[in-house]
């Protein structure tokens, strides 16, 4: 199966149905219903009640909606998978803190129809990064959590995570899965700081981001879109490769091969991915 490519991820809180409601018609790709941190522990039961009468629509919204669950290793997983398991409306499970690849294949049996996506947010996830991300044919990705990775790591700035952002990014490529998205950006109102970050995740691999408020998500689309320039060159090489097979340069010098090809092949239908 072909996962979809998709740039922008929204986070709502699982107990505020209305909140959810209005995400839905937000314009992000992906909404994801958050059981996890962002409900109080005294709702948490109420967020998986309301989530699983949304998910019983085959079609809740325009937008496909995924989960993420509590930690697996928690008391309050097995009930949520148990729960929205074979829900019509679920397109997804995101599952947190994931550590071990077996984790992974247990609740692919549990869910037999449905994509997960496992977060990574601790050094042992980190490192069991490649494991995590070919556990099972069903897991369509893998995404760091880094304000629980930053706590873990006892880093505060970006520069201590570097080494965990490459590693997700080669182990997600390695697996055969899409580029993983970036990790929230925490601040709503700084949407200037969000285009820059997001610039420096695209130049490190990374495709798409997830998102915590709406405002987010049009900047996080324009940063991962590519630029007109960008598409005039891709053309260009697509153009130039089919009349001739082999590697050649271009008239300003550029030089193409097969590896340069893919990549403007790339770029061509991200570019073509809303029309």
């Amino acid at each position: 199966m072909t996962t979809p490519t998709y740039l922008t991820w929204l986070y709502v809180p699982g107990d505020r149905p209305g909140v959810v409601g209005k995400a839905l018609h937000a314009g992000a790709d992906v909404v994801l219903v958050d059981l996890e941190d962002a409900v109080a522990p005294d709702r948490k039961a109420y967020a998986l009640d309301a989530t699983a009468e949304l998910l019983a629509d085959a079609a809740p919204g325009p937008s496909p909606v995924h989960v993420r669950i509590n930690a697996l290793d928690g008391p309050l997983a097995p009930a949520e998978i148990a729960r929205l398991a074979g829900l019509p409306g679920l397109a997804g499970l995101r599952l947190p803190k994931v550590t071990d690849p077996g984790a992974i294949r247990m609740i692919a049996g549990e869910v037999p129809d449905t994509g997960l996506y496992a977060l990574l947010e601790s050094a042992a996830g980190v490192e069991q990064a490649y494991a995590v991300a070919t556990a099972h044919p069903r897991l369509r990705g893998i995404a760091l959590g880094e304000a629980d990775l930053r706590a873990d790591l006892g880093v505060t700035g970006d520069a201590g995570l570097a080494y965990a952002r490459g590693r997700a990014v080669v182990a997600a490529r390695a697996a055969g899965l899409p580029p993983p998205p970036q990790s929230v950006y925490p601040d709503i109102r700084d949407t200037e700081g969000l285009a820059h970050s997001c610039a420096v995740g695209r130049a490190l691999g990374f495709l798409g981001r997830t998102a915590i408020h709406p405002r987010q998500l049009p900047v996080i689309e324009e940063a991962y879109l590519p630029t007109a320039g960008e598409i005039e060159s891709a053309e260009e090489v697509v153009k130039a490769a089919a009349t001739d097979a082999g590697a050649l340069a271009l008239p300003d010098g550029r030089f193409v091969d097969a590896a340069v090809v893919a990549g403007a092949q790339r770029t061509l239908a991200l570019a073509t991915r809303h029309k």
